[in-house]
């Protein structure tokens, strides 16, 4: 593992995703507490073997071995495939997807994405140029996105 996969973080890489899916990823519009998962993981599937404690010591690192039954159910509860847990690509999508479902909940940004939904290619090009000239008077650090305007 290195420093660049886990953004320096000397955390075992599960834990670090795994805190991620915690720290971003809202099921049902809030942040959950590692009991609260817990508890929903136990209600799906009343078999697993699953508490708090546990759940905070694979997000520290300090325990990194879990059952592929509670990978799966965690993946399950935040909304990814197991993979994301293993496959770097797969990682890196997730968290470009929810980076930028953060970004929609931040204060003016989902209202900007509701007016350019909908707009031709060149007018998506346009805004973005100006919003980029923007960022950069602001001091905001260039947005990179491999897709572009759709």
């Amino acid at each position: 593992m290195t420093e660049t996969e886990t953004g320096g973080d000397d955390r075992p890489l599960l834990a670090v995703r795994l805190d991620d899916l915690f720290k971003t990823v809202r099921p049902k519009g809030k942040h959950w507490t590692n009991a609260e998962v817990a508890e929903e993981l136990k209600r799906a599937n009343p078999e697993l073997k699953v508490g708090g404690v546990y759940l905070s010591q694979l997000r520290t690192g300090k325990r990194s071995n879990p059952s592929p039954d509670l990978l799966a159910a965690l993946a399950r509860f935040f909304g990814v495939s197991v993979a994301y847990f293993f496959d770097d690509k797969v990682a890196q999508s997730v968290l470009s997807e929810l980076a930028a479902v953060e970004a929609l909940r931040q204060s003016g940004v989902r209202a900007v994405a509701m007016r350019a939904a909908g707009m031709k290619k060149e007018n998506l090009q346009a805004i973005t140029a100006i919003m980029d000239q923007y960022r950069q008077l602001q001091g905001l650090p260039p947005v990179s996105d491999p897709s572009g305007p759709e």
